[in-house]
């Protein structure tokens, strides 16, 4: 498990031992909506897409909001799905749930397992499995959509749900965006979204305002050398040297150029060079992820990369100056602080104490950023998803418990799925509260 602070720690340990929290006013309405969510989170579970393919899981998504009674715009930004549902006067609320899987083959053991492989965008045979819990967002965003279309004595506004593509890798949500969904529908006054937490025991509502996720750029490099043959270095200009030292000169940039308070992330993720042993490579490409939580240490990132990768160039004797590509900018994720307390005041107030909680910030990163980003005030809450007893084991004998995207990663479906819907469904009541009643003459 990842560490956590201790004062965290022993208000999980006594969340997951505690059995005296009073059930909320939402529980019997998340129960009853329960069953039919389950059935689609098996089904999504199961027939898993990648992302930009996700056409069968637009159409379920698609299939369900209709059988609502919500007025349903398929194809947006690609696959994407939106569904608007009016209720009187008041505000637009936009609540986003992902539709992709990953190119991980499955080894839960589950009883409904992904057995799906397919082509990828490169023409690869890949396994595909929902390693992430979109299927299970869908499958409460869905549960929530039922109960808000059941209860409209409840609320009033408009509710604008959002089945947006290709989270995984970012993409999606720009590409519903330059589709006019900020234009062609309801600009929302708030952006709402749940996303579950391999490090919290099941159930467990987390909330931060503030930033939560990173900035990410991706970084590829090419170092230049003059290849030649292996017994005669000395006619060469070894790039695989080069990109060695490059490797862990990058390392002291969040070592000794960043602030134990600055949260950085400088990761080499991937290196490619050479044919065979005898050979010394014309070239070699580094691939990084770069991570922050502000834009200023974001930039002084970039720039440390770009200096240091060019000296040891020149330090090695580089017959060119190395090829830096900065892409995949995605923008670090930030809980609106007024819109954070709002909701999660009326998280306490209706879960209590023991089930909400402020959680810290993390280096992943997400395009739901992209919404806050073209000026729609954001919320993520994150919805632990480990089965209690495993969570207390771990915590016990430090096991590590599988992370999103390991091909082991199964939530705790019930408490995590309930969870959610309560969680979506109290802050779309906070945020669009019904008329008020006339005072009595």
């Amino acid at each position: 498990m990842k560490p956590i602070s201790r004062a965290l720690l022993a208000l999980l340990l006594v969340a997951t031992r505690s059995q005296a929290e009073p059930a909320s006013a939402v529980s019997a309405e998340v129960d009853a909506a329960y069953p039919a969510s389950e059935t689609l989170y098996f089904d999504l579970h199961r027939h898993p897409e990648l992302s930009r393919h996700e056409q069968q899981t637009a159409a379920k998504l698609a299939a369900e909001l209709r059988a609502l009674g919500y007025t349903v715009t398929t194809g947006v930004g690609g696959t994407g799905v939106v569904g608007i549902l009016k209720n009187g006067d008041g505000p637009v609320v936009m609540l986003r749930t992902e539709l992709d899987a990953l190119p991980v083959e499955e080894k839960t053991g589950l009883t409904f397992a992904s057995t799906v492989r397919t082509k990828d965008d490169n023409g690869a045979d890949v396994a595909v499995m929902h390693a992430c819990g979109h299927d299970l967002h869908m499958a409460s965003w869905i549960g929530t959509a039922r109960i808000m279309a059941d209860s409209r004595a409840r609320w009033r506004g408009t509710l604008m749900l959002i089945g947006q593509p290709a989270e995984e890798g970012g993409g999606g949500a720009v590409a519903m965006l330059a589709d006019g969904l900020f234009t062609r529908f309801p600009r929302p006054a708030y952006a709402l979204a749940v996303h579950d937490d391999a490090r919290y025991p099941a159930g467990l509502i987390g909330f931060h305002a503030g930033p939560i996720l990173s900035h990410i750029n991706t970084v590829k490099i090419t170092i230049f050398g003059r290849g030649g043959h292996g017994a005669r270095p000395e006619s060469t200009v070894d790039p695989i040297v080069i990109a060695s030292r490059t490797v862990l000169a990058l390392q002291t940039i969040v070592s000794r150029e960043m602030s134990p308070f600055d949260p950085a992330v400088v990761t080499v993720g991937s290196i490619h060079g050479g044919t065979k042993a005898n050979i010394i490579p014309g070239e070699v490409v580094l691939e990084l992820s770069v991570r922050s939580l502000s834009e200023d240490v974001r930039k002084h990132l970039l720039s440390s990369i770009d200096r240091i990768t060019k000296a040891e160039a020149v330090a090695g004797g580089a017959p060119r100056e190395p090829l830096i590509e900065i892409s995949s900018v995605g923008y670090a994720l930030v809980n609106e602080p007024a819109l954070t307390q709002r909701v999660s005041t009326a998280l306490l107030r209706e879960l209590g104490a023991l089930r909400v909680v402020d959680i810290p910030p993390e280096m992943a990163s997400e395009d739901f950023s992209q919404y806050q980003h073209a000026g729609v005030p954001t919320l993520m809450l994150r919805i632990g998803a480990v089965e209690q007893l495993k969570y207390e084991a771990a915590l016990k004998g430090g096991e590590t418990l599988p992370s999103l995207h390991s091909a082991l990663f199964a939530p705790d479906r019930g408490p995590t799925m309930k969870a959610a819907i309560s969680a979506e469904v109290i802050a779309l009541r906070e945020l669009m509260p019904p008329a008020a009643e006339p005072a009595p003459r």
